[in-house]
């Protein structure tokens, strides 16, 4: 018999959100490592809020919504907080009840600062790189490095002399017709009027150059799990400053190996991880003029062949930070808030990661 399309008015429901979501739902494995995670910020968290005035939202509630915003790939605050009115599975994972009300969407803009201050990305980062290392989940002797060019949310338009010089009245103040045609233009001379910390790029010849900033990040070999990232104005030599800032970060007083592609094999690059006790398993080189840099001391061991091959797995985390992590193009002004959500973005792929590696670990026993 066919069943009747009636309209409820109302709901009322005697089972709770955490009855609601399943119990192999992936969020499931990754809300106690984030709950450990936050829970040790707590004390950072005391500082950055006054002991006086009205309560407000708890931090840990809207760091949760922001790991929801990049591992479902939702493109604006706005948006997030139209997920939040009425998705039981986000309500569940951020911890809100069912007739709480949520936040406004500009909310973000007004703790975005406090956050940033706060070193709140960089802590999380590391509370739970914390966790992988209990786990036994990460390699203490070899890593490998990239980066990557984060487009800045500008348009070439907006990249102007910085004298103002040969400026021509606008034709439309919303959406001026400009002719690049002839025209040189450079980071000496010229500046973003909507991003001034980005840089004009490109990340090869043949491609376009763009308004980015250059991100980089350190994997270890075992599993692939960042280790530090760094985020730094693009300027030819980013991903080299931005790899030896990273390299004396790494902990452990053993020497370690650091794969690379061609773009680090350069010989101040390579006697600098030298002196910083880093073998530099670095990709030959050899059109380079001069030749390479690195020798047989090196390439003759089977570990370099071996750093070779899992090298090419950063790549991966640059994939996922880019298409699922919305950082092709950030949505954020200004190296620093932009360094920020790189973080807090690297940070979440390894929350999936792990909870991949654990999953897996418990199956297997």
């Amino acid at each position: 018999m066919r069943g009747q399309d009636t309209q409820q008015c109302t709901m009322f429901s005697y089972l709770s959100p955490e009855e609601r979501v399943p119990a192999d739902h992936p969020l499931r494995r990754m809300r106690p490592m984030v709950d450990v995670a936050l829970k040790s910020l707590s004390p950072a968290f005391d500082e950055m809020y006054s002991a006086l005035g009205r309560p407000s939202i708890a931090p840990e509630k809207l760091l949760k919504a922001l790991l929801l915003q990049i591992l479902y790939t939702i493109r604006s605050e706005r948006l997030l907080m139209e997920q939040l009115g009425y998705n039981l599975l986000f309500r569940w994972f951020v911890g809100l009840n069912m007739d709480e009300s949520v936040w406004v969407p500009t909310v973000y803009s007004k703790n975005r600062d406090r956050l940033l201050e706060g070193d709140v990305a960089e802590k999380f980062f590391a509370q739970v790189l914390d966790q992988a290392r209990a786990g036994d989940l990460l390699s203490d002797e070899h890593f490998s490095v990239d980066g990557t060019l984060i487009e800045a949310w500008a348009g070439q338009k907006s990249f102007q002399r910085k004298d103002g010089a040969g400026q021509k009245p606008k034709d439309d103040p919303g959406n001026p017709t400009v002719d690049f045609h002839g025209e040189k233009r450079s980071n000496d001379t010229h500046e973003s009027t909507t991003d001034p910390d980005a840089r004009l790029a490109r990340k090869s010849g043949g491609h376009e150059a763009r308004l980015a900033y250059c991100g980089n990040i350190i994997i270890e070999n075992r599993h692939g799990l960042v280790v530090d990232t760094e985020l730094l104005q693009c300027n030819g030599t980013a991903e080299r400053d931005a790899a030896m800032l990273m390299a004396e970060r790494l902990e452990g007083t053993e020497r370690v190996t650091l794969g690379g592609d061609k773009g680090y094999d350069t010989k101040d690059f390579v006697q600098e991880m030298r002196g910083m006790n880093v073998t530099p398993h670095v990709s030959q080189n050899l059109k380079r003029a001069g030749g390479s840099a690195i020798d047989r001391r090196t390439t003759r061991h089977a570990g370099y062949e071996i750093s070779q091959r899992k090298r090419k797995r950063i790549e991966e985390v640059f994939g996922w930070m880019k298409t699922v992590g919305m950082l092709r193009k950030t949505r954020h002004r200004g190296v620093l808030k932009v360094g920020w959500v790189f973080t807090f973005t690297a940070a979440t792929y390894n929350l999936v990661r792990m909870r991949n590696l654990l999953t897996s670990a418990v199956q297997s026993t």
